[in-house]
């Protein structure tokens, strides 16, 4: 009797366990063929560990990319009903496990630092593949084993009588017939999470009738082309199109609107951070501004993440015993692999308002030992005037950059032009980053030094669609932009569009290479 009750769990329990992972298949298969194109070109592109070369080789060839995305979905499609069902369920499972192990290998959870769907060296692909073993070794019963006696059944010769050809015991027929109610519970569910209409092509108007529609995440599959613009300072080439430090660092430059920057700080966790940086890298965008107490994020995601991010820091920090703060600040960061660093924006300003070009030029001086490309930041247009008066010619600049005109571009009494070194600190508002455009990029022709502008965008008032010709037409030669997971894929798009048709009214040469 004990043999039979454990016979019997084991039965109903191998069972229940083919069914809910069928149900995971049929339900992840048929909600990607409910997509309108849904591909697998993100996650393959987003590849990484010792099956990348391969995934990101099929993510780049449009004939092989749609093969594999049709294999996925009728895969999914075609192992759930098999698992749900029971009919040749080991088949099924086989080719479930090689499926999920072709989604571990192509994202493993140990080159992560963790979330819902990771737990070290498991995540659900491989729990998931250890189940369905279990069902290849003993999958259960389903409406295959029933079918199989109704079909020895109706077969049974006449003349045979002596041949018993009995049906399958009562709780195999039951275990069996249990895949009906759960497929038919199944379809109830899904069609009225997605509605009956699920599968059909919608129109573009139908897609943005109701406005929590409009916005749209643009994923790897939206991407035209990769960017492949590079920007050479000094033999480090970087990306002419970079990332902003407000990823990280939460800087919303929102004006009076101070919850903002608390709302950015909790929509980008460091999971969120790191997948903004590896599809930055998927789009061609391969560098980020940071500075030393944030690069920690960096060295991270470099190590367990396993992406080759560049950063530029700009080298902020806290003065100690004697030696200058912005020094300390650029042995850190290149200690940590920086890339390139600068004076900050705001301890050039200070210097130039003060007069005091000495200290800088001993910061130049000791920045320079570190064997790394050296640059100077501003946001007043005075400092840049005060730092050639005085000699201070750096590697590269770092200058804010962006059109006016823009309604929250306000004045006040105090805000006369961009001449005084220092102005950035009194009379500015906190998305106003550049005075007088005009007179920047006329001031840049006769300037042999790289610049990479930053504030393109005075803190989200200007659309990149019209930021980037801006500021490339106006001679800037890389473009730092602040931007989210959901926008890296569109300034990606914009910024290829903006060189495929070329900046026509750029006055200067392009420096560190061709535009």
């Amino acid at each position: 009797m004990a043999s039979e009750k454990k016979s019997t769990g084991a039965l109903w329990g191998l069972t229940l366990l083919r069914m809910v992972v069928g149900w995971h298949f049929l339900y992840e298969g048929l909600w990607k063929f409910a997509q309108s194109g849904w591909s697998a070109v993100e996650y393959l592109r987003l590849s990484r560990w010792i099956g990348a070369p391969v995934f990101q080789w099929i993510a780049e060839q449009p004939a092989v990319l749609k093969v594999c995305d049709q294999l996925t979905m009728w895969g999914l499609v075609l192992i759930g009903l098999g698992l749900l069902s029971g009919m040749f369920a080991r088949v099924a499972a086989a080719f479930g496990v090689l499926m999920l192990a072709f989604f571990y290998i192509a994202q493993p959870p140990f080159l992560t630092v963790g979330g819902a769907h990771h737990f070290l060296f498991l995540d659900y692909n491989a729990i998931e593949a250890v189940a369905l073993l279990a069902v290849v070794c003993s999958p259960g019963e389903g409406l295959w084993t029933v079918a199989k006696g109704v079909w020895a059944k109706i077969r049974k010769a006449p003349a045979a009588e002596d041949v018993q050809v009995a049906m399958p015991a009562r709780r195999e027929v039951l275990a069996g017939l249990t895949a009906l109610p759960v497929s038919a519970a199944f379809a109830a569910a899904f069609t009225a999470k997605h509605g009956t209409d699920a599968f059909a092509k919608k129109s573009p108007a139908e897609t943005v009738t109701n406005a929590s529609y409009r916005f749209k995440y643009q994923g790897l599959s939206d991407l035209k082309k990769k960017f492949t613009h590079q920007l050479d300072i000094k033999g480090v080439k970087m990306s002419r199109i970079t990332l902003g430090g407000n990823l990280i660092g939460g800087w919303s430059h929102a004006r009076d609107l101070g919850y903002v920057a608390t709302l950015m700080k909790a929509y980008n966790t460091p999971r969120r951070i790191y997948d903004t940086m590896h599809l930055a890298e998927a789009c061609g965008i391969d560098t980020i501004s940071t500075n030393p107490s944030l690069m920690n994020f960096i060295t991270t995601y470099w190590k367990e993440e396993g992406g080759k991010m560049k950063f530029v820091s700009d080298c902020g920090h806290k003065s100690e015993n004697g030696e200058l703060g912005i020094v300390i600040g650029a042995k850190k960061s290149v200690d940590a692999g920086a890339s390139l660093i600068y004076i900050h924006g705001f301890g050039a300003d200070e210097w130039a308002c003060k007069g005091d070009w000495k200290t800088m030029e001993k910061a130049l001086k000791e920045m320079r030992k570190l064997g790394v490309p050296v640059g100077i930041g501003a946001h007043a247009f005075g400092t840049l005037k005060f730092c050639v008066e005085h000699d201070l010619i750096p590697d590269f600049w770092m200058k804010t950059f962006h059109p006016g005109g823009y309604w929250s571009a306000q004045k006040t009494k105090d805000d006369a032009g961009e001449g005084e070194p220092g102005s950035s600190q009194k009379g500015w508002h906190d998305n106003n980053w550049c005075r007088d455009p005009q007179a920047l990029s006329d001031w840049f022709q006769n300037r042999p030094e790289p610049w990479i502008a930053f504030k393109t965008m005075a803190a989200g008032a200007v659309h990149p669609r019209q930021s980037i010709p801006f500021v490339f037409n106006g001679g800037a030669d890389a473009a730092c932009m602040g931007m989210f997971d959901f926008q890296v894929v569109e300034d990606a798009n914009l910024a290829n569009d903006a060189f495929d048709r070329g900046f026509k009214d750029r006055k200067r040469a392009w420096i560190g290479g061709e535009g």
